[in-house]
This record gives structure tokens, sequence and C-alpha cells, in this order.
């Protein structure tokens, strides 16, 4: 007998149950965007920080989103068939764990592994709030609530910075992770009073060979594509092969899911248009997205040398645009079609990506705060009807792996826009500082030429005992300028093509007038 229950239709409950989805979903963004901010303090010796080499940095950020990126689909099956809200309640009592495993950490390895422990407890949560969503509301409310949950990503965006910024400031390193702790303490008492349980009613037995095949091909292809990024290698053996191992075991899972008899997921789904174009919209979304905030944030930090809490005020347009935006967009997506408003997003994100190059070392701010306006548009015109695109071409018995796929998606497009966008950024950057780095001793050049953050290290340690050390400064911050646009404009490609898929691929059409006002529009 099918567990799926409706008597939530209409009852006053079910946006107490949207408000407790949106706060779990809110500190798993929150913890990703204050380690950001974060990692000058970790890389300081005991006890002000945790002493972190530039290694160890790189994975306590990277070992979440390669576990989280590999568990997604295996957690949305899991999900589907233990229970939606059975999961979600362990992804969150995990992720409070890890939280304060990471606060106590006395180690790199330490934290590196209780941030892996994260990026599971994020793959069991991320996916699960969506799939219930789609449970708890009917075909007329769901896209409304699936932009208010959107929304908080926005919030998120905006917050961990200036949280992280305020913690910083007056408490211990480990307060970054142990501020989690009561957020997940509240949420779970309101998960356990008002989250109701669902569940797939005939799963089918758990495609044992396909979560192998899915777990091992995504850690792999995202640890490709984030070695390349790291190193700005692509060309190295390493890199490479890692990549390909990647790409061949998921075609491997492929063909494995093509003939399974209960698959962990429906290759059929691809086939509907509606499903596999919003899925590559978000995907590209996403990858253009990530690659520019991550590239905005160096400009800010770095570049402009402000920080981290000035930083985080100025990302608050895009978050209000994002809040203010994603519960309106399913409403304009019934009128217009979700090919519109995916495409206007995208031209809306090519825009901000446009105007972010044309920033320089003194430049208004408010050209940046303008740019960022239009990526919160962007990203609110996307992410709402596209998720709902997704979760209305699915049964909504598999809603679970429905998100699951989704989120997968984009935790690759996310890491293909970071790695790429960076890349870009440090090699324009190496190109054009190489030929003024002769007056540093030959043994540290290369490590000088790394980034922005790398020559001014350099230059601050070695002081006065370089006597041309204004000129490279002022080298190193043109040369960050020239790779800044260049990255820019690499990032305003992949939105126009995003673009051009949605205007393609979508939904041509409005809703009909019943469908109109099913969604409550006269």
């Amino acid at each position: 007998m099918s567990t799926e229950n409706t008597s939530w239709d209409g009852s006053p409950r079910r946006w107490w149950v949207l408000g407790t989805l949106v706060l779990s979903l809110l500190v798993v963004q929150l913890d990703t965007t204050i380690l950001g901010v974060a990692v000058q303090r970790l890389s300081r010796p005991a006890p002000a920080g945790l002493g972190l080499t530039q290694g160890e940095l790189l994975w306590a950020i990277n070992s979440y989103t390669l576990v989280m990126a590999g568990g997604l689909l295996t957690a949305g099956a899991l999900a589907d068939r233990l229970g939606r809200k059975r999961v979600l309640l362990a992804g969150m009592v995990l992720f409070g764990l890890a939280s304060a495993g990471c606060a106590l950490s006395t180690s790199g390895p330490m934290l590196i592994a209780g941030r892996s422990v994260l990026g599971l407890a994020a793959a069991l949560i991320t996916p699960t709030t969506l799939a219930i969503i789609a449970h708890t509301f009917s075909p007329r409310e769901r896209p409304t609530a699936i932009g208010i949950w959107s929304g908080g990503v926005g919030v998120a965006v905006a917050a961990g910075p200036i949280l992280g910024g305020l913690l910083l400031d007056h408490l211990w390193w480990g307060s970054i992770f142990l501020v989690n702790v009561p957020l997940v303490a509240i949420a779970l008492v309101a998960m356990a009073l008002v989250v109701p349980e669902s569940r797939h009613p005939r799963p089918g037995r758990l495609d044992i060979p396909g979560v192998a095949l899915s777990l091992l091909g995504m850690v792999l292809l995202v640890d490709g594509i984030i070695e390349g990024g790291d190193t700005g290698e692509w060309t190295s053996a390493r890199v490479w092969a890692v990549v390909l191992a990647g790409a061949l075991v998921l075609a491997g899972f492929v063909v494995r899911e093509r003939h399974a008899a209960a698959p962990l997921l429906p290759l059929d789904w691809f086939r509907a248009r509606e499903f596999s174009g919003s899925i590559v919209v978000m995907m590209l979304a996403f990858l253009a997205l990530l690659g520019v905030t991550f590239t905005v944030a160096f400009y800010l930090l770095g570049l402009r040398r402000l920080d981290v809490l000035t930083t985080g005020l100025l990302m608050l347009p895009l978050a209000l645009a994002q809040l203010v935006l994603s519960a309106r967009t399913p409403r304009l997506a019934a009128r217009v079609g979700a090919r519109t408003t995916g495409a206007l997003g995208m031209l809306a994100l090519a825009a901000a990506m446009l105007l972010l190059a044309t920033l320089g070392i003194a430049s208004p701010l408010w050209i940046a705060e303008v740019a960022l306006f239009l990526i919160g548009v962007g990203i609110a015109l996307i992410m709402p009807s596209a998720s709902a695109a997704i979760m209305a071409s699915v049964p909504r018995e598999r809603a679970g792996t429905a998100s699951a796929t989704s989120n997968a998606f984009r935790q690759v497009g996310g890491a293909l826009g970071t790695a790429l966008l960076g890349a870009v950024l440090t090699g324009v950057y190496r190109a054009r500082i190489d030929g003024h780095l002769d007056g540093l001793p030959a043994g540290i050049r290369d490590t000088a030429a790394a980034s922005l953050q790398a020559t001014q290290a350099v230059l601050d340690a070695l002081g006065a005992s370089i006597p041309d050390a204004a000129a490279i400064s002022a080298a190193s911050d043109d040369a960050f300028v020239a790779g800044f646009h260049a990255s820019s404009l690499v990032g305003a490609g992949v939105a126009l093509l995003g673009a051009v898929v949605a205007a393609t691929a979508l939904t041509p059409r409005p809703a009909t007038p019943r469908a109109r006002s099913a969604a409550g529009i006269a």
C-alpha cells in the first residue's frame, strides 16, 4: 500500500513543513559559505588557527564536495526506500555531530575527516528536502514552495560570509563549525514535530552495483575536475587519467542502469525534454554562478583588500534578489513559459559577467553590486522553475531520486565552474606576472607567480629587501585584473550558451488557461 499522504493539501501545517526544510537547507549552505571566508585563519599556527598547509586547506574544502557529489544518487534512492523523513533526520544528526568534530579538530587530517562526514550528511539532506516538498505540496502550490526553498540558498550566500566574519572577529576559529550545532538541534525538533513521512510504495531491490558505480564514477570525475582547477595543470596525466576513469565508470553505470530491474537512475527520464533540458540549464547556471562568485571573492578580498565582513555585506544584493524573486518566478513561468524565464535568467547572468569584466583596480564598488544583483535575478529566474519542472516530470514516488539527480548535475556544474574560471584566472595571471618577478630570489619566483595572494605574501615576507617591491605589487594587480576579466568573459560565454539551451529545450509555451487557474493566476 502506498504511504503517499495527500492530506497535507490545504493544511496550514504544510507551510511549517516548508519552513523546517528551508532551515535544514540553510544550515548546509551556511557551512559551505562560512568556510570559504575562514581559509586564511585556518592556515595560521595554533591556537589562532589550525596551522593547515596549502594541501590540507584544499582537501578540507574539496573532501566535502567529493563525498557529497558521490553520495547524492545513493542518498536519493535510500530516501525513496527507507523514508524521506527518516533519511533527513539521520542526515541532520550526522551533520551536527560532524560539525562538533570539525570544531574540536586538532590537526589537518582530523578536520578533513570531519569535512568528509559533513559532505555525506549534506548528500542525505539536500535532495531529501526537495523530495519532501514534492510530497507535501499539491501540483498547484509546489512551484511556489520550491521557489521559497530555493530562496534559502540566496540567504546563505550573503549570511555565510557575514556570520563567518563576525565569528572570526570575536571568537576562535572552531566557532564557524560549532554554530551549526544549535541550528541543527532546532531543525531536528521541528522535523520530528511537523515533517510527514513518505516513501516509494514498491521500490524494488536496491541496485548495489549501480550504487558502487555511481559513487566511484562521481568521485573520480569531480576529483579530476578539482585537481585540474587547483593545480592549473589540465594537460597533466594525473588529471586526465582521473577524469577519464570517472567518465568510463559512469559509462559503465549507464550500461548497468539500462538493464537493471530496479535502476538507481531511470534513464528514460532523460528522454523527456522538460526533464533533460531543465537539468542541463541548471548545470550551466551553476557552472557560471559558482565560477564567477569564486573569482569575485578573490577580486574583493585580494585586489580591493576588503575585510571578510565587508565582502559579505557586498553580497547582500545577490541574496536579496534571489530571496524576493524566487517565490514569484513560478507565477511568471506560468504566464510566459519556463523557456522564457530560463532564457531571461541566463541572459541576466551573462549581463552580470560582462559587467564584472569592466571592473578595474579602483572601479566604483556599485558596479560590482549591480552585477551581483543581476546574478541573484538570474538564479531566481532559473532555479525555481527548473527545479519545479524536474520534479513535475517524474513520478511522485521517485521524488528523492529526481532531486538527487538534479543536485548531482549541479554539483558537477559547480565544480566545473570553479575549476574552469579559476584556471583561466590563474593562467592569465601567471602569463602576465611572470616577466615582472626577476627582482625576486630565483627559488621563490614560481611560488610568487601562483596567484595574487601568493605574490602579496612573498612581498610582505621579504619587505624592504626587494627594491622594486612597489612595481611588482602594481604589476600583480594589473595581472589579476586581466585574469579576472578573462574569467568573467568565459563565464558570460557559458551563460549565453545556457540561454540558447533554455530557448530551445525548455517548455515553449505558457501554461494553459486551466493550468494557470490551478496556479492561482487570473
